[in-house]
């Protein structure tokens, strides 16, 4: 009797028998005959190439079987943006395309990209051709690839920034996004190269990230970078393992893609699906730092420099918000708060028409899902601003408002447990009313399923999505974890033992903070708070007495990996 092809396996012979990025024709094909023609093992899994996938129906995880919801007719599509650099006509054609296609929604995503929904099979053309025409692709924006390389949205602008390496992104991105000698790899592959003092693209959980250093050489002041591998959350986190190199600026695409070969050679991860990332490299196979450096030069080629010194950042937000002065005199960055990282076609024309009317046309995304417009004249800063508010998107935000970052939750996705999107924006609003004027910095972050694609576990607060029966009936809940942080207070977020329905999220959370408020220490700030303060002493500052303990209620199937922005 034959054994049953693993999910692993079917998965790994679909790769080897198709490169998707070859087989455009076959989209076309689909848009002419409908979504019923399409074979499952393009909805499963090649769609995944360009950037495409199925769309849940609104139950998440819960409304399928084998961890994975109900598709409808429907696609998502992800848009590559490296480095979140776009064009004002680039933005226009996007919220077109929204409009016309996607049900007037789109999202920013924690990688820079923006996200369709909506999208019927016969429109998948069309809104690929026209990405194309304005220099933009969905290429690699999910699949077993090279995923959007990310990096400051202000690279070249920032008057405090170490150097702008956003050419080399692009460079990096251009070379591994649609190459056919990187369609296979293990799973996605994750690249944040940065010259950001504040490392605002996240080094610390991507699978390459690149941060830049100075160091003088032969009398002479020289940038390069430091360089991590190994980075990601989901079901294991794991922070990036720092190598001892300095990578030179001319190294930096080598560095990139030799990794990427050692990942791609790595056969032990293509045996599971939910172990398939470069970190179980380090979290299962035994490697350690030294021994993925001696096999990347091997890989490379060459011998790398020893490593410098460097000043990990304390900031919290590294998102860019507010007003302030590029280093081009006379001209101004803005940045503003995208609540959950939800806009609407409406919003995405008028930010085009704001870019170029206060400044040059120029816009980025972030990271935290927001979005900035540069180039601004000193005398268009407030005006700008205050369209800009008045559009929704507030440059002057609350904590709550500016730290809250939202998966796409059972809206969209199938497998998610939770609604986020909505939750959130209710969450901001009840915490701004119940706790006005609260003076922290503070990252709460939502993620609807063990997944973490809302960065649960590197926020101050993270919320994993879970189910609760009350009165009979599923209702939607979370799991507290607290203390997350990158930077010089990394750390993963604890799993604290606390859990309620999301009815109740906002008393936990408004009874958390004020007894922060109450009990901290002179400048303690809540990364310390936490990390002085017990499990035990956590959970009952958010129950509000003592609690025992909760399991996070983990599935008893292995959930699969989700495809985050």
């Amino acid at each position: 009797m034959a054994t049953k092809e693993t999910k692993a396996q079917r998965v790994e012979r679909l790769k080897r028998e198709k490169n998707p990025w070859e087989a455009l024709d076959e989209i076309r094909g689909f848009a002419r005959n409908g979504f019923p023609a399409i074979p499952p093992e393009w909805l499963g899994t090649y769609m995944r190439w360009w950037g495409v996938y199925t769309q849940g129906d609104g139950a998440g995880v819960l409304g399928g079987q084998n961890g994975e919801g109900k598709a409808l007719p429907y696609f998502m599509v992800r848009i590559r943006v490296p480095n979140g650099i776009l064009r004002s006509e680039q933005v226009r054609a996007v919220a077109d395309l929204s409009r016309r296609f996607g049900r007037g929604v789109a999202d920013i995503t924690v990688r820079q990209n923006f996200q369709l929904h909506w999208v019927t099979p016969d429109a998948l053309p069309e809104v690929l051709e026209t990405l194309d025409r304005i220099g933009l692709t969905t290429l690699g924006a999910c699949g077993d690839v090279v995923r959007n390389i990310t990096g400051c949205p202000v690279a070249g602008l920032d008057a405090n920034e170490i150097c702008d390496p956003s050419p080399l992104a692009i460079e990096a991105s251009r070379l591994l996004a649609g190459n056919a000698e990187f369609y296979n790899l293990p799973r996605k592959f994750k690249v944040s190269l940065t010259g950001c003092r504040d490392w605002c693209s996240y080094p610390e959980i991507n699978d390459v990230g690149l941060t830049a250093v100075t160091r003088t050489f032969r009398g002479e002041s020289e940038t390069g970078f430091s360089l991590r591998v190994g980075g990601g959350l989901s079901t294991d986190p794991h922070l990036a393992v720092r190598l001892n190199v300095f990578v030179r600026w001319n190294q930096v695409v080598d560095a990139i893609r030799g990794v990427a070969e050692l990942f791609r050679r790595a056969t032990t991860l293509r045996e599971h699906r939910e172990r398939a990332r470069l970190k179980f490299l380090f979290l299962r196979e035994g490697w350690n730092a030294e021994g993925f450096q001696t096999e990347l030069e091997n890989v490379v080629g060459f011998k790398f420099d020893p490593a410098e010194s460097e000043p990990a950042p304390h900031d919290v937000y590294r998102d860019h918000i507010g007003i302030h002065p590029q280093k081009q005199e006379g001209l101004n960055f803005v940045g503003a708060a995208v609540l959950r990282g939800r806009v609407s076609s409406e919003q995405l024309q008028a930010a085009a028409e704001l870019s170029e009317r206060f400044g040059s046309g120029d816009l980025r995304t972030t990271v935290m899902q927001n979005l900035l417009i540069v180039n601004v004249p000193h005398k268009n800063t407030e005006p700008l601003a205050r369209e800009l508010t008045d559009l929704g998107f507030p440059v002057q935000a609350s904590p709550f408002v500016r730290g809250t970052i939202a998966c796409s939750g059972t809206e969209f996705c199938k497998l998610a447990i939770t609604e986020t999107k909505g939750f959130s924006r209710w969450l901001t609003e009840e915490l701004d009313d119940r706790l006005p004027g609260f003076d922290q910095d503070l990252k709460l972050h939502v993620t609807g399923c063990p997944n973490s694609c809302g960065q649960h576990w590197i926020a101050d607060i993270g919320l994993e999505g879970k189910k609760l029966k009350v009165d009979g009936k599923l209702v939607d809940a979370y799991y507290f974890c607290l203390g997350g942080a990158v930077g010089a207070l990394q750390s993963i977020a604890r799993p604290v033992g606390y859990r309620c329905s999301a009815q109740e999220v906002p008393d936990a959370i408004e009874r958390l903070l004020r007894a922060y408020r109450t009990m901290r220490e002179p400048g303690e700030n809540l990364r310390r708070y936490f990390a002085r303060h017990s499990n035990e002493e956590l959970r009952q500052f958010l129950a509000g007495q003592q609690v025992a303990p909760v399991e996070r209620d983990q599935p008893a199937a292995p959930v699969p990996h989700a495809v985050e922005g």
